[in-house]
């Protein structure tokens, strides 16, 4: 089953919120996930101590460069999705998850900063491209965007599109949901209620949902 990596050198755009928004939208459905934490911050592994894990996820920790192609294909089972949360920089780590994808996803801030540096991103997945000679599927995933779309966004977004560059629509808002995930652990759907609960469940579900049509279409 699919390989899906978060990926993206700049701190802070919102890479273990994704991770995780879209491993517990996918476990509520029913599918098994194996998230791997690869960030020295271990952000995935403070969100799962927080509480008991979801039902369908599994989390392993302290994957190194050493052990995550093995980790990886060690996991990659049918029936079962491997969701793996990268470090903030361009390392060998990150390239060799990224060699392992069936999907690489890109979370940024609509902001010029996070798109230039979001685009090393792109390119680490364009040398693996190279290297591998096969294309590796990627997405842009905008993060912690507001109701109402500023001209910046709007501009960022469009010219990802004209370089033919897959951007998600839905985009992940700025909701006391999703950061409340790493305060209270489990998933939206366990948790204290935190803002508009059921807009925030909304936005994930319809996030994870088009992910899931992309592996489908992949597949």
């Amino acid at each position: 089953m699919p390989t899906i990596v978060v990926a993206s050198p700049k701190g802070g755009a919102g890479k273990s919120t994704t991770a995780v928004l879209l491993a517990t939208e996918l476990a509520h459905e029913g599918v098994p996930v194996t998230m791997l934490d690869c960030d020295p911050n271990r952000s995935l592994s403070l969100w799962a101590g927080q509480s008991e894990l979801p039902q369908n996820i599994t989390v392993l920790s302290n994957i190194t460069e050493a052990d995550i192609v093995r980790t990886i294909k060690s996991n990659d089972q049918d029936g079962q999705v491997v969701v793996v949360d990268l470090e903030g920089v361009a390392s060998r780590l990150v390239s060799r998850a990224i060699s392992q994808a069936d999907l690489v996803l890109t979370p940024m801030r609509a902001t010029t900063l996070d798109a230039t540096i979001g685009a090393r991103a792109l390119q680490l997945i364009a040398e693996e491209e190279e290297a591998l000679d096969r294309t590796i599927p990627h997405a842009v995933v905008f993060t912690m965007t507001k109701a109402i779309v500023s001209k910046q966004h709007k501009g960022i977004e469009a010219s990802l599109r004209e370089q033919g560059v897959d951007v998600i629509d839905p985009p992940l808002m700025e909701r006391a949901a999703f950061s409340g995930l790493f305060a209270f652990g489990g998933d939206l759907y366990s948790m204290p209620a935190q803002g508009n609960m059921q807009g925030a469940r909304d936005n994930a579900r319809a996030f994870a949902m088009q992910v899931y049509k992309r592996l489908a279409e992949e597949g």
